[in-house]
């Protein structure tokens, strides 16, 4: 997802105010942008094919969620402590786009899984 691209470049080239604030804020964005890429990764080469001992749709719900609620509270608390400093302000809209993004993940994710499975019993 290029927003959390973007909310951690804003906040990595912005001054901080406070340190533990923004490194969290970092810290997620970039944990949530690698493990969508390796999802992604996994889709591309097919490799939940190869390893059918991993419930693939039940990781990917579940990492959508996780990710989501780690990133809606370091966008809150990255909002909280901006001080109207524009990177900052900027980094923590992006992530609460991001944010909206990975509902809209889970809600697909969750489709796919849960209800494609229900249907084809």
């Amino acid at each position: 997802q290029i927003s959390l691209l973007v909310a951690f470049i804003s906040v990595n080239n912005s001054p901080w105010t406070d340190y533990s604030a923004y490194s969290y804020f970092q810290i997620v964005t970039m944990c949530d942008l690698v493990m969508i890429l390796f999802f992604y990764i996994i889709h591309i080469f097919r490799v939940y094919r190869i390893l059918t001992c991993v419930s693939w749709p039940l990781a990917e719900f579940l990492h959508y969620l996780i990710g989501t609620i780690l990133l809606l509270i370091a966008s809150i608390v990255a909002a909280s402590k901006s001080y109207n400093l524009t990177g900052l302000v900027a980094g923590a809209t992006f992530g609460f786009l991001a944010t909206i993004l990975c509902v809209l993940s889970i809600w697909s994710s969750y489709k796919v899984s849960c209800i494609t499975q229900s249907t084809s019993k």
